[in-house]
This record gives C-alpha cells, sequence and structure tokens, in this order.
C-alpha cells in the first residue's frame, strides 16, 4: 500500500520508512526543510512538502494515501509552553488526519505513551492518563481511536519512555543530553524507578503490523523491556562518558522532570501474542554501550 508517514526522519520514523519500504510498500513522506526531503528521498520515498501545521497538506496526503502513520511532533520541547504547542500541533494534525479518512475503513496508526499504573506494570487494556504533563496527546489519541466507528481504521502504537538506537533516543538520550551538558549522570531521586525500553528497529516492526492488520480502535505496546532502573541506566551512561553517576533534581529534566521521576514500567505481553510481534534487536543497556565521550 501507498503510506503516508508524518514525522519520517525522526528516530522512529526513520526506522518506519525502512521497515514499510522493506516489506513491500511505498511511502509519501511529510518533508518540513529541504534537508529532510532529501533524506526521504534517499531512502526510497517520495516526499510531500509541508509541516505539521499545513493541515491542508496533511488531509491531501492522507487522501492520496491507502493508510496513514502519524508520528511527526514538534522538537521544540525545552519548555512547558513550548511542549504544550507541540502537544497542540499534534492534537490538530492528528485531527486533520483521521477526519480526512472517515468513511473510507484506511488505516491510520498514531504514536502515543505507555499509561503508569501504580504498583504494577501497565497494560494494553489499561486508558491513558487523562491528568498531566501529556494529557492533551491521550485525549487526541483517544479522539482518534473513536473515529473507528466512523469508517476508519484506527490505532496506536503506545511507545515505551526510551525509544533508542545506536545509544541515542527517548528519556535515556535526554538523560546523556543532560548528563553531557552537566558533567553529571544524572537520576531523579534513588533512581528505583522503573522505564520501559524498545529498540527502534523493533519498534518500527510493530508500527508496519499495526498497519497491515490491527483491529479498529485497538492500542498496543511496543515495550521490549518492561522496566530498566534509571540508576542503572545512568550507571552505563556515566561509565561511557566518565562521569560520577549521582541523584539530581527531578528539574534538571526540563518540562518532562516530572515523567521522568516516576516508576513506569510496562508490559506487550497482549501485543505480541495477538500481533505476533517479537522484538529481536539490543536491548537498552546494550545499546548504551555504544555511548562515545
Amino acid at each position: 500500500m501507498l503510506v503516508f508517514v508524518t514525522g519520517g526522519t525522526g528516530t522512529i520514523g526513520t526506522a518506519v520508512v525502512a521497515e514499510l519500504l522493506a516489506h513491500d510498500h511505498t511511502v509519501l513522506g511529510l518533508a518540513r526543510s529541504d534537508a529532510s526531503a532529501s533524506t526521504l528521498a534517499a531512502a526510497g520515498a517520495e516526499v510531500l512538502r509541508g509541516s505539521l501545521t499545513d493541515l491542508d497538506v496533511l488531509r491531501a496526503g492522507a487522501t492520496r494515501a491507502d493508510g496513514v502513520v502519524s508520528l511527526a511532533f514538534s522538537r521544540d520541547y525545552g519548555s512547558a509552553d513550548a511542549l504544550e504547542r507541540g502537544l497542540a500541533e499534534e492534537r490538530d494534525a492528528m485531527a486533520a488526519l483521521g477526519t480526512a479518512l472517515l468513511g473510507t475503513g484506511k488505516p491510520i496508526v498514531t504514536v502515543s505513551g505507555t499509561p503508569w499504573v501504580p504498583g504494577r506494570a501497565a497494560t494494553e487494556e489499561d486508558p491513558l492518563p487523562l491528568e498531566g504533563p501529556v494529557a492533551s496527546r491521550a485525549v487526541a489519541v483517544t479522539d482518534l481511536l473513536a473515529l473507528s466507528a466512523q469508517g476508519v481504521r484506527a490505532s496506536a502504537v503506545r511507545m515505551p519512555r526510551t525509544v533508542h538506537e545506536h545509544g541515542e533516543g527517548g528519556f535515556a538520550g535526554l538523560l546523556t543530553e543532560a548528563a553531557r551538558r552537566s558533567g553529571i549522570a544524572g537520576h531523579p531521586g534513588d533512581g528505583e524507578q522503573r522505564w520501559p525500553a524498545v529498540h527502534a528497529r523493533d519498534a518500527a516492526a510493530l508500527f508496519r503490523l499495526a498497519l497491515e492488520s490491527a483491529p479498529a480502535g485497538t492500542a498496543w505496546h511496543a515495550v521490549a523491556e518492561e522496566g530498566d532502573r534509571v540508576v542503572d541506566i545512568a550507571t552505563v551512561v556515566g561509565r561511557r562518558l566518565g562521569l560520577p553517576v549521582q541523584s539530581v533534581p527531578d528539574d534538571t529534566f526540563g518540562p518532562f522532570g516530572p515523567i521522568f521521576a516516576m516508576d513506569q514500567p510496562a508490559s506487550s505481553a497482549i501485543t505480541r501474542e495477538a500481533l505476533g510481534w517479537e522484538p529481536t534487536h539490543p536491548s537498552l543497556l546494550e545499546d548504551l554501550e555504544e555511548l562515545r565521550p
């Protein structure tokens, strides 16, 4: 099928584009810049110029395609205000893509985050939290899945806190960036909180499976490791970068600080059984060994 992909040059998107092309799909990729357009073209995708805020362009891409993978998100999240603007842009873009597919039966797969449930690992059956720093994303995803009642095969792939490749990406990547800036491989509190993780190429395989076969209105977990302790992540980062490891204030990590500090393991047992998804690439702690000072 011809798949319209937004965010096709990010950590996840690059892997998704490659996965789709490797499995006989064709890709129409949204490109905001000349650099993004060149990257998509070099990968073998057709390019559609526009940004996440060009809603008419998004509708045109979705209408033309046989299916959609929505991954784009603003990279400006250095403050709470910037994060909220990015979430609003994502919400409007998701609504535009979804409404363009009404009554068509076409699939759209969007990205979300795994929820957190006190005292246990979150499962695919748990609802997304409608309160907290990224609650508006949960509302947008819930609204998109509701379009299943109007002839859209909408599904969501919930991503863990770290999606990684070559030791970079996700919350672990943000922790590494903070370590390079501060000279300390820091962790919130005692570091006993757990973050789930997945390799980008394993996540990409799940996006493809959801696009091809996920029933309408369903949510899936791209979780390879149920929960690595943050102190273990920081310890590898500190060793690889030659930096001390210690507890730091939550606000070291900007607007994501409250989420960084939470214990949030997640399971993917339902996803693996139902869609036959099985991660095969290196774990987060293995991947972090590629970090260079």
